[in-house]
């Protein structure tokens, strides 16, 4: 077992202030990432799968780590963590960034492109399994408030990367298009990252809570795996952090559809998160956490409520507000009180927390409510008006389509760049026309997700939209079709707050009868010489 600092070596606010930063380039790293698939999609011909294999790395790659590393984390301790954290996002950002040397080599491209973000969504998560339980160790008397204190840092990165992004985005014509330029947008991310490595890897770290307690590696199993509390907690960080991040994935795209600028209603909601984050230690003296979570789930609602309904900027900002004052506090709050509830479950409960929420985000969340999505997407455009309109497009565009496949196969790389897009993206639009004609002329009626499909494709496939109307055609129809069926499942996934606002009415009630929330302490047991926890 690695072994931990003596608590004269271990100084409390470098290595918060360090590991708070550790959260800025996780969160840039997401925001700008979303920003440039475009420009990654156009410089090395990716397919959209391709691009979205790359964009979808974030979650996924992170919840590997808090699942597979994380419960080691007794083992290998809290400082080489770290330490795994800052190479996981030096080399994966050096590596996404090098694939412009393989600008030449599309194929080779993508792969180095899939492995940069996967290490880079590693170090993302090995940032959450060690400053987590650091936080705990470090504050064991204001868990809830100091957690969401270093989670307010990673609204915080979205906000500035959001913003940075956007006004990177306008500069195309200046200086050549270098600021606009994916490589500088994504090299912005060195220098939160070379700061929180310059200040948290020199540092001496506290053992875990459970180390300084002298409880046992196979304890902090046992009780973890065998408490129903621990179970229950695990299911309701589950819903309640596939409603935020699931909802949070699909807000902009739905909005930006709608007219909205995406990106800065996602900073918007983003900015509330991280006011609300910072100043979480009023709401814990008042509310307790069970009692804001509690509100933070009716806010929730009524945000997705409200955002089913928005019809334009006003409205959607409105939406945006209720939406992050209630998602706010769900991840730090959620798990202060598995640290404060149950010290025994030590980091292993804390991780555990952590990665069931985001897997459960990326695996049912943002799928589930995309889902819903299709299947209103249908309806839509099924009704008089629309349905005609659509399949006279699609058969237009079985009609034309074949000239750019032939046109693509026959050039060249340069000439491909040149172009814009690729005869397998143009062929997957074709086929995907005519798969959705053939079922339309078989039902009589467009039913299921072909013609949404077929129209995605088209829009998708790379075709400027100066050389073919057919493009900004398609789009009109789509558009709006998926901005419709977006606000649908919102409206749908809206009464799962429910659940929270039950299950957290009903501790925070017990709470107040037995006189109020408490929070749990382990006794450490540090002889003289043995390693401790300064309160440097």
């Amino acid at each position: 077992m690695a072994r931990a600092a003596d608590s004269h070596d271990v100084h409390r606010t470098r290595l918060f202030a360090g590991v708070c930063l550790a959260l800025i380039p996780t969160g840039a790293a997401f925001a700008l990432i979303s920003n440039v698939i475009g420009q990654l999609k156009e410089e090395f011909i990716l397919t959209n799968y391709q691009a979205g294999l790359i964009g979808g790395a974030a979650l996924w790659g992170m919840a590997i780590s808090l699942l597979v590393l994380g419960p080691l984390l007794e083992g290998y301790g809290m400082k080489k963590g770290a330490a795994l954290a800052f190479i996981g996002h030096l080399a994966g950002l050096t590596l996404m960034i090098s694939a412009v040397w393989l600008r030449h080599d599309p194929g080779a491209a993508f792969w180095m492109l899939m492995a940069g973000a996967v290490l880079l969504a590693g170090g993302n998560g090995m940032i959450e399994v060690v400053g987590n339980p650091l936080t705990a160790a470090l504050y064991p008397h204001d868990k809830t408030t100091k957690l969401n204190l270093f989670h307010a840092f990673f609204p915080m990165a979205i906000l500035i990367a959001g913003i940075v992004g956007y006004t990177l985005n306008q500069m195309t014509d200046v200086a050549g298009g270098f600021f606009h330029r994916w490589t500088f947008q994504l090299g912005i991310v060195y220098v939160p990252m070379i700061v929180y490595g310059m200040l948290l890897l020199p540092q001496q770290f506290p053992p875990t809570e459970n180390t300084a307690a002298g409880i046992p590696v196979k304890e902090m199993f046992r009780y973890t795996l065998t408490h129903p509390l621990m179970y229950a907690l695990l299911f309701v960080m589950a819903v309640a952090i596939s409603l935020e991040l699931g909802s949070s994935r699909w807000i902009p795209e739905v909005f930006a559809r709608l007219g909205v600028p995406g990106i800065l209603l996602l900073s918007w909601i983003a900015l509330v998160m991280m006011v609300l984050r910072l100043f979480a230690s009023h709401f814990v003296e008042r509310l307790s956490p069970p009692g804001m979570l509690c509100g933070a789930s009716f806010f929730t609602g009524a945000g997705l409520v409200l955002f089913s309904a928005a019809q334009g900027t006003v409205s959607a900002f409105l939406a945006a507000t209720f939406f992050g004052v209630g998602v706010a506090f769900f991840f730090p709050t959620i798990v202060g009180i598995v640290s404060e509830r149950l010290p025994r479950t030590g980091s292993l409960g804390i991780v555990l927390t952590c990665g069931v929420g985001l897997a459960a985000a990326g695996a049912v969340g943002v799928p589930g409510i995309g889902l819903i999505g299709d299947r209103q997407l249908a309806q839509y455009l099924d009704a008089e008006g629309r349905r005609e309109t659509a399949v006279a497009l699609l058969n237009r565009a079985e009609a034309t389509l074949p000239g750019y496949v032939t046109r693509a196969q026959q050039a060249s790389v340069e000439e491909l760049r040149r172009l814009g897009y690729r005869a397998s993206d143009v062929e997957r639009a074709l086929a995907t026309a005519r798969q959705a004609l053939t079922e339309y002329r078989e039902r009589g009626a467009i039913v299921g997700d072909a013609v949404p499909n077929a129209l995605r494709a088209i829009v998708g496939s790379g075709i400027p939209p100066h050389e073919d109307p057919l493009i900004a055609e398609a789009a009109a129809i789509i558009n709006p079709a998926e901005g419709y069926g977006g606000q649908q499942a919102l409206r749908f996934v809206a009464p799962f707050t429910l659940i929270l606002i039950a299950f957290f009415g009903a501790m925070y009630v017990y709470d107040r009868r037995r006189g109020g929330y408490r929070a749990e302490r382990l006794d450490v047991h540090a002889p003289a010489g043995s390693p401790g926890r300064s309160a440097l």
